[in-house]
């Protein structure tokens, strides 16, 4: 890695490390943090993926299951499972693998999981909640990047900001991650007249729209921070599949103040944020169950008794 690149990986690390000790603490008293990834149809698309939060979860003292559902299930029988995953206080977050098959909505099934367990942040209710700076369970690669930009150093207040995608998923979380920091924040998209004019003005960039080196090293500020979300596969000079980002990494590594490479940087990091959020959500699902039986002699339920 070069002397410029904010390494994901390390990051990740730091993360996990603090995320599994709050996991053996939540164990000691019962309420086990346990992930439950929810896969249909063709799972190669995301193998890779799962095999990661497996792993990961594995460091972070997180039990994990993958639950596979059939090409042919349908919307009644997706939701139908969610909804038990819900009622079941074994499973304390529920994350809904991309892509499904068609016509089944992605989003509907992010909607059919409960708020509490919702530890990808893509439930209506936990977008919502960025706007009112209610931040803990934000959107994983969100939440990442902004600590990607964090970790750099810089001071966020006051801090120019552009960042180019406005998906829902991404690219409003970050703006609104970013607002609840203090930055001052310009998004831009597809229909953005001049990108160039924007981007060079930027303390720092986070670009987030599936398109291959878009971003050169002649469109960002000398020292800005530069934070890639892309993950595209394209063929190499070689004829050979490789990866790469929304940012050409190696005109734009000359000018940057810091960069993240991909891979390498925000994907490890997300993978982190989706356990860190895992945990949050099994002691906020705790807590609830503490409000619950506070006002009766009940003893408070492991997750072993509140499942019986």
């Amino acid at each position: 890695m070069g002397y410029k690149d904010i390494d994901g990986r390390a990051v990740s690390r730091d993360i996990v490390s603090v995320v599994g000790e709050q996991a053996r603490e939540l164990a000691a008293v019962g309420w086990a943090p346990k992930l439950v990834s929810i896969t249909v149809g063709d799972t190669g698309p995301v193998e890779v993926y799962v095999r990661n939060q497996r792993r990961i979860a594995a460091a972070a003292n997180i039990a994990f299951e993958e639950r596979h559902f059939a090409a042919d299930a349908t919307r009644a029988e997706l939701i139908a499972a969610i909804g038990t995953m819900n009622a079941d206080p074994r499973v304390t977050g529920i994350i809904v693998q991309r892509p499904v098959p068609e016509p089944i909505s992605i989003r509907e099934l992010q909607s059919a999981v409960h708020p509490l367990k919702d530890v990808e942040g893509m439930h209506p209710a936990s977008i919502g909640n960025i706007v009112y700076n209610q931040v803990e369970l934000a959107p994983c690669t969100a939440a990442a990047s902004v600590e990607l930009l964090r970790r750099t150093g810089r001071d966020l207040k006051g801090l120019e900001v552009v960042v180019v995608g406005h998906s829902e998923i991404v690219g409003k979380p970050i703006a609104f991650l970013l607002m609840a920091e203090g930055a001052t924040v310009t998004v831009c998209h597809h229909m953005t007249r001049d990108l160039a004019v924007h981007s060079r003005q930027a303390d720092a960039m986070f670009v987030a729209v599936g398109k291959p080196r878009l971003i050169t090293g002649n469109m960002i500020k000398p020292g800005a921070a530069v934070i890639d979300i892309g993950i595209n596969r394209i063929e190499g000079a070689d004829g050979k599949m490789i990866t790469v980002g929304d940012v050409d990494y190696d005109s734009c590594a000359e000018v940057a103040g810091w960069i993240t490479p991909v891979p390498g940087g925000v994907g490890p990091v997300t993978v982190a944020f989706l356990m860190r959020n895992t945990v949050i959500a099994a002691g906020r699902q705790r807590a609830h169950y503490e409000r619950v039986f506070a006002a009766s002699d009940t003893e408070l339920p492991t997750l072993a008794g509140a499942a019986a």
